[in-house]
């Protein structure tokens, strides 16, 4: 969108329209006698439809947000939010959260992130890109991906139905320190899911699509193939002997490990000693080829932002540099907490990509590396323990003999220490999943304890 026609856009005046109020709530908490205040606010509109078996059967349309206030006074803090912003109902939201710092405790860790850390002037990461489009047109959109879906064969007899969702919001944030930066952002996905039938047994799958525009959603026909696919390629599923065996998770599963890293590498969970990898950085977590780097200034990126949830400019940072852990995940807070200084994660991780120098390959090659083992595509419960890193999920996939794949499973558990999946990383695919925070290819670990049922 050109400079020309965001200044016609509701939106965007209603983002300059709230940085103003979000000023005068700054002033008046230092007014009431706040030490230090930040106030945040986010808004969202947008249209969600979804359809079943060629029915409609939702149409929703959203537009909603909040304000929200923190003040600081003396080493306490308070806070309070509404969804009303006329100047009565700022006035109490502040009073409210002045009220509340009186009967907290003082934390000598809380308050504003230090100001030589904040993103005073913001880069423009493009994440805004709206879409008109009709609520007929969102409908025929996901009766188009069922419809595809259900035509490939006469065993997806049923479906769970197709959604098309299309958002477009901002968040703007403020302190007392001089910062009042915000940024416009779209969203828009379409997902389908299916159901399939053969021998008086059912199995059900899905695809889906997300982009920051629009016009780079694959289609409508393509996700209701890929869905069909995925349901099809289930059926008939067997079990399989419980022993141990290298376990290559697919792609779009594979974001789950790197996730329970995320936990055990965050701040909170470092400053109560709830990881299992404290004072960890400078050790060997992963193999010597593996690298890890966020970026968290990729244009159009889902998980791109100029700064976080507390202002702090995002920056590239080396995560895992030759499979050494170059640095933890801390916020203003847990920073203080341990003697350290804020990386600008409130509020999550931005765009982190994994590479496998000469370690990687296509999903077929994968396979072949696997030779005969486990392809996992799905992982059910939350048997992972961050404090000690022990790892055991329900899961399903595939068999693989010496490099094809064989015949689906089910009802299995695969389970390990986290420490060991870690170092027993031996490949990283090069079929990278695009659609969210983390950009990775499919995993290969050499070994894990597969039970069976």
């Amino acid at each position: 969108m050109t400079i020309a026609s965001k200044s016609h856009d509701p939106l965007i005046n209603q983002l300059s329209e709230v940085k103003a109020r979000v000023a005068t709530v700054l002033e008046l908490a230092k007014s009431l006698g706040a030490d230090g205040a930040e106030v945040a606010m986010s808004r969202q509109q947008g249209l969600s439809v979804s359809t079943r078996m060629g029915e409609v059967e939702n149409v929703e349309f959203t537009n909603d947000g909040a304000l929200g206030i923190t003040v600081y006074r003396e080493g306490r803090k308070g806070s309070a939010s509404t969804a009303d912003l006329s100047e009565q109902a700022l006035t109490q939201t502040v009073t409210a959260a002045i009220n509340i710092a009186k009967y907290t405790s003082v934390d000598d860790c809380s308050g504003l992130a230090d100001k030589e850390h904040l993103a005073m002037t913001p880069l423009d990461l493009d994440l805004y890109h709206p879409h008109e489009i009709s609520t007929e047109e969102a409908i025929e959109l996901a009766k188009e991906c069922e419809h595809s879906a259900l035509a490939v064969d006469p065993r997806i007899s049923n479906s769970d139905g197709a959604s098309f969702d299309t958002f477009s919001g901002f968040k703007v944030y403020g302190n007392s320190h001089g910062q009042l930066v915000g940024y416009p952002s779209t969203r828009h996905s379409l997902s389908c899911v299916m159901i399939a039938s053969e021998n008086d047994q059912m199995e059900r799958d899905y695809a889906y699509t997300v982009s920051r525009e629009f016009a780079l959603l694959e289609s409508a026909k393509n996700i209701g193939l890929q869905a069909s696919q995925e349901v099809l390629s289930r059926l008939n599923p067997q079990t399989i002997s419980t022993g141990k065996v290298p376990v290559l998770f697919r792609a779009d599963i594979a974001n789950t490990i790197w996730g329970h890293f995320i936990a055990a590498i965050s701040g909170g969970n470092l400053y109560r000693k709830s990881s299992f990898l404290l004072d960890a950085i400078g050790n060997d977590v992963f193999p010597k080829f593996l690298n890890i780097t966020e970026k968290p200034h990729i244009a159009r990126a889902l998980a791109s932002s100029a700064f976080d949830s507390e202002g702090v400019l995002t920056q590239n940072r080396d995560i895992i540099s030759e499979g050494v852990l170059q640095t933890y995940l801390l916020t203003s807070y847990s920073a203080r907490k341990l003697g350290l200084t804020t990386t600008g994660h409130a509020g999550g991780i931005h765009n982190w990509l994994v590479d496998a120098q000469g370690h990687d390959g296509s999903f077929d090659a994968m396979l072949k590396t696997l030779g005969t083992g486990l392809l996992v595509t799905e992982l059910m419960g939350q048997g992972v323990n961050v404090v000690n890193g022990d790892y055991s999920r329900g899961a399903a996939g595939f068999w693989v003999e010496n490099g094809e794949i064989s015949y689906p499973v089910s009802e299995i558990t695969i389970a390990g220490k986290l420490a060991d999946m870690f170092k027993g990383i031996v490949a990283v695919g090069s079929d990278v999943d695009m659609r969210g925070s983390i950009r990775t290819g499919s995993i290969l670990i050499d070994e894990m304890q597969v039970a069976g049922h």
